[in-house]
């Protein structure tokens, strides 16, 4: 189809051009970057890929055809959390402000470690990951940071739980963020597992465990965390699709106590992109599951199919 314009004027000229301009440029900025594969392996467990795109590297593993996006950060601001989900974790602070101990059960690229160790740097934090191949591209390619008070294994987190318990040992924060590019794997969501990594807490010791708002097993996860632990906070906004479960050894206070840790965090964490109060603002104690929701134990696990 041919489309005769009559233009009365050079001005008139300048506006047409002017605007196809504005839309060429809006088109160009819409298209995503060209991600380039930096690092690529096959470890034991997945396929590891460590893509940039522009100024932002990720750490993503290759399940089933597609890609998941498991860790990232700005290589101009490393310090700058970029996943909500992160940010969400940090809801824990408000409950326990001076964790002393740290267990993190799932390592990616190291970042959250690396941002407790800033915050804390007394802090013990033992990071635990299933697969060496991960703590060797977090080391190389995330900056991922350890000395002596912070370190990483290469062991599957259920059974360092069940050694951890054995030992006697104790922890203020325990945050589970364990993914093995579908979801997180059956043996860490029963009702057992959940029960021994409560025995692992101090007296104010808290969990806070990353999930999804979207899932099929959202009933049966909130039945598990509620059968062990009682109400339990989820933190969760509408920013992204997870939300991060937050459970203590103890009933947790309710919002207007932990307001006075709001002010004394939010400095602390303003420089690496979280705001206490959104993060203070998406907690809430609410029962939005089915109530009668089977509860996942080691012999009913059935995650693999209910998260079909």
């Amino acid at each position: 189809m041919r489309v005769n314009i009559q233009l009365t004027s050079s001005r008139e000229l300048s506006l047409v051009i002017l605007s196809a301009l504005i839309l060429v440029c809006a088109l160009l900025m819409s298209q995503p970057s060209h991600a380039k594969v930096v690092h690529q392996e096959r470890s034991m467990y997945r396929n590891i890929l460590v893509e940039d795109t522009g100024n932002l590297r990720c750490l993503k593993f290759n399940v089933k055809s597609h890609k998941t996006n498991q860790s990232c950060f700005l290589k101009s601001e490393p310090n700058r959390l970029v996943f909500n989900y992160t940010k969400l974790l940090f809801s824990g602070l408000l409950v326990n402000p001076n964790p002393e101990r740290i267990l993190i059960i799932g390592l990616g690229g190291g970042t959250m470690s690396n941002t407790l160790h800033q915050l804390f740097p007394k802090a013990r934090i033992e990071n635990i990951e299933i697969d060496p191949a991960v703590i060797k591209v977090a080391r190389q390619y995330f900056d991922f940071f350890e000395n002596d008070i912070v370190t990483s294994q290469a062991k599957d987190g259920r059974i360092f739980i069940k050694r951890a318990k054995m030992k006697g040992e104790a922890y203020d924060w325990i945050i589970l963020d364990a993914f093995n590019g579908d979801y997180i794997p059956e043996h860490l969501m029963t009702k057992e597992f959940l029960e021994e990594t409560k025995d692992l807490l101090t007296d104010t010791g808290i969990v806070t465990a990353n999930t999804f708002s979207v899932s099929k097993l959202y009933d049966y996860e909130s039945a598990t965390y509620q059968a062990v632990f009682g109400d339990f906070y989820q933190v969760k906004n509408k920013k992204n699709e997870n939300r991060i479960l937050l459970a203590g050894k103890k009933a947790l206070p309710q919002k207007a106590v932990l307001e006075a840790n709001l002010a004394a965090m939010h400095d602390r964490l303003k420089p690496f992109g979280v705001n206490t109060l959104q993060v203070f603002d998406s907690m809430t104690f609410d029962k939005d599951w089915q109530l009668d929701s089977s509860v996942l134990t080691d012999q009913y696990s059935p995650a693999n199919l209910l998260n079909q």
